[in-house]
């Protein structure tokens, strides 16, 4: 992509303030590269929540979450979105090419496609970010990672039906020059350089600047006449961040963000593959690349009453392309096994607009009141969607290009209010109103002799409202308890031009109706605090994407007659001890699939009829009703725990061992074993091993410890691999 034109955007609006309560709690202090994540802590200090606009305690916030500070990230491996389901109960993200299926309680996205919307919405300092596309963004001078699980939507700029992830970037401030630096080497010739500078101006005015470079060999073991680049990484990332604060009411936080992702074409073998997933053959071109970046203007004044008037305002724009093996292999072509090539060109753009009004938090009255506007371009250009068939057989069939846009926005008003009905005991209110609109100009076309060619010029657009009503208890000093009841909506859209197939025009949104109950401990002082939840969903018009079987390289959304289901139970425990402390997350959960009927592209040619709510059910129509969603565990567990030694004087040595498991998951709705859609169960291992004195320390890493290899995910007819064992010495420096 050609360089990015940045623009400051909304000068004009409401103002934020004091970093935007959103955007407290430890955004103006360092991420501890090593030393401070080792370092003691005061073990009664409060988990803050952010994520509702407002800053308030984990143990008092009625809401399923998990909180990672930036500690927490070096401590637990966590370097970017994939090892973050490493950390977090009921959350799974496998690799699948340009995005990542990201998914919370089974709901998010399964599978690559700019028509569908993501069911889970990820923030960063506030702004929605790209969706879907554009996830390989590194974890780096990060303040705090907020996974919020379950519908989200009244307080908050997007509306969301599996969940939000809030990533808050370390702020400037102004009370002194700071900073880190870190080098890393490991195996793959890893090598590692990152760090940030804080430098105040004045009293009023400071800037923060902070980059992360990494250059990494792949992982896989390629044979046959590919070329290309067969998974090497070249990583480039850069920030920059200015504040100016020129009272005490008024704040303004401006951040651009810098990302070039080269993560080449992911070479991958075919689903029905056995052995090794490392090992893989292809004979095709392999590239792959993300360009992206981001501008945040975050502005805020809070008024002598303690009233915050926020405005948040965001400009991203990107472009993802990417060269792959579609069939996995490099086998000689045929009638029966012709060799297939993919290519994507994809950028895409984002203005968004967010104004919220925050109450006090003193009273037993508090609100939130928000508006949002987002306008997102999809571009496809000429030749940037094209699947090839080598040699041209079938051209109707497999030959398929794409070019044109795909223009979606959203605008919606939220609010959320809150009040003490007696000592401890509050009721809390709130609803959405929004209108999405999606259009589709595009030209689908076999480039063969004689040429095919379907235009479409399509519109349509959804109007929703949704709400939440929740009762949270503080029973006493050590126990909290909440329940609620809240829906959803993930909007709808249209399907591409498809030469061959007939799937609908366009698709509804998706709704959830979400039953919760929760209760949280804090005992010991604060030295141990505990979660416990359960949860009931019910989704009407669940959206679910199928291959279509008479152009295997298009895929359509369908919506799901039948009332989906998932429910399930979720934990979570924190303890610190002094010199030793633990944590432990876990879920169990179930998903059914409403009444369902599709045709799955690999058993041939497509029937006459496969109606979605009537089938027939047949050999080739089948009945997917009551099927696990795809990419849903029925059991996630990840436990941690450290124990620093003191050597004398400010010297610590601390080993630190983090485990996970999820469970083995479906990768496609059709559950078909013998097609590869089943994929095993992962264990994985992390350990460090850190020596710390004053502002410097050394650690000794490994992830995935085991050297486990294992499947991650499925991408049409390839299973992708999961990164196999890394290790090397990390060394930091705080100043």
């Amino acid at each position: 992509m050609k360089a990015f034109c940045w623009l400051t955007v909304s000068a004009v609006a409401l103002m934020s303030a004091g970093a935007a309560q959103a955007q407290t709690a430890a955004t103006t202090t360092d991420p501890a590269p090593a030393a401070q994540a080792d370092a003691p802590v005061d073990h009664s200090s409060e988990i803050v929540v952010t994520a509702e606009r407002r800053s308030t305690s984990l143990q008092r916030t009625g809401v399923a979450a998990t909180v990672l500070t930036g500690d927490d990230l070096v401590k637990k491996s966590v370097n970017g979105v994939e090892q973050l389901q490493f950390a977090t109960p009921s959350l799974t993200v496998n690799t699948t090419g340009q995005g990542n299926a990201f998914n919370i309680r089974g709901i998010g996205k399964t599978e690559q496609t700019s028509a569908i919307g993501v069911g889970v919405v990820t923030y960063r300092d506030g702004v929605a970010t790209l969706p879907g596309y554009f996830q390989s963004e590194p974890y780096y001078d990060i303040a705090s990672v907020e996974v919020l699980r379950g519908p989200q939507g009244t307080f908050a700029g997007g509306n969301a039906t599996g969940g939000a992830v809030f990533i808050t970037e370390v702020n400037p401030s102004t009370d002194m020059v700071k900073g880190y630096a870190l080098a890393q080497y490991g195996n793959y010739n890893d090598i590692k350089l990152q760090g940030a500078v804080n430098l105040p101006a004045s009293d009023t005015l400071a800037f923060r600047f902070a980059g992360n470079m990494e250059r990494r060999d792949t992982f896989y073991n390629v044979s046959g006449p590919w070329t290309g680049n067969p998974g090497n990484r070249r990583d480039y990332s850069g920030r920059a961040s200015m504040l100016w604060q020129p009272s005490a009411n008024f704040r303004v936080l401006l951040k651009g963000d810098y990302n070039n992702i080269e993560y080449g074409g992911l070479p991958a073998g075919p689903a029905t593959a056995t052995g090794d997933p490392l090992n893989v053959a292809n004979n095709t071109y392999l590239n792959g690349r993300d360009e992206f970046g981001r501008i945040v203007l975050n502005m805020a004044y809070t008024t002598d009453g303690g009233v915050t008037l926020r405005s948040i305002s965001g400009y991203q724009r990107g472009t993802t392309q990417i060269d792959y093996d579609s069939d996995g292999t490099a086998n000689a072509p045929s009638l029966a096994a012709p060799q297939t090539a993919f290519h994507d060109k994809i950028s895409e753009e984002i203005w968004s607009q967010e104004f919220n009004i925050v109450s006090p938090d003193t009273g037993p009255f508090t609100w939130v009141l928000g508006g949002y506007w987002q306008s997102d371009k999809i571009i496809i250009p000429k030749g940037g969607y094209f699947s090839d068939v080598t040699p041209n057989l079938f051209p109707v069939l497999i030959d398929v290009a794409i070019e044109g846009t795909n223009p979606k926005s959203a605008l919606a008003a939220f609010g959320q209010v809150g009040y003490e009905l007696t000592k401890g005991l509050q009721l809390t209110v709130g609803a959405r109103w929004s209108r999405t609109t999606s259009r589709n100009d595009a030209v689908s076309t076999t480039p063969q002799y004689p040429p095919l060619q379907l235009a479409q010029h399509d519109f349509t657009a959804d109007k929703k409202l949704n709400g939440k009503v929740a009762l949270n208890w503080t029973v006493d000093a050590s126990n909290f308890l909440y329940a609620f009841v809240a829906t959803g909506s993930k909007a709808g859209g249209l399907n591409g031009p498809n030469l061959v197939g007939a799937p609908p025009r366009a698709f509804a949104a998706e709704d959830v109706t979400d039953y919760e109950i929760g209760w949280k401990g804090t005992f010991m002082g604060g030295r141990l605090r505990t979660q416990l939840g359960g949860y009931y969903n019910e989704y009407k018009g669940f959206q679910v994407n199928i291959v279509d079987p008479t152009t295997p390289s298009i895929s359509s959304i369908y919506n799901v007659p039948g009332k989906t289901k998932l429910y399930g139970v979720e934990f979570s425990a924190q303890g610190n001890f002094d010199a030793f402390s633990f944590d432990l997350s876990g879920s169990v959960s179930n998903s059914e699939l409403g009444n369902f009927h599709a045709a799955d592209s690999r058993l041939g040619a497509a029937p006459a009829v496969c109606n979605p709510a009537t089938g027939p059910t047949t050999a080739r129509c089948l009945d997917l009703t009551g099927n696990e969603q795809a990419y849903a565990p029925k059991f996630t567990l990840s436990a941690g725990a450290q124990y620093t030694i003191a050597l004398g004087g400010d010297a610590t040595l601390t080993p630190r061992v983090d485990y996970a498991h999820i469970g083995a998951v479906w990768g496609t709705l059709f559950q078909n074993v013998a097609r590869g859609d089943r994929i095993g169960a992962r264990d994985i291992v992390n350990a460090q091993l850190t020596l710390a004195t004053g502002p410097w320390s050394i650690a000794a890493y490994s992830t995935n410890l085991t050297d486990a290899h294992y499947v991650a995910a499925i991408n049409g007819n390839r299973r992708l691999a999961g990164a196999p064992r890394q290790y090397g010495l990390r060394v930091s420096r705080t100043f």
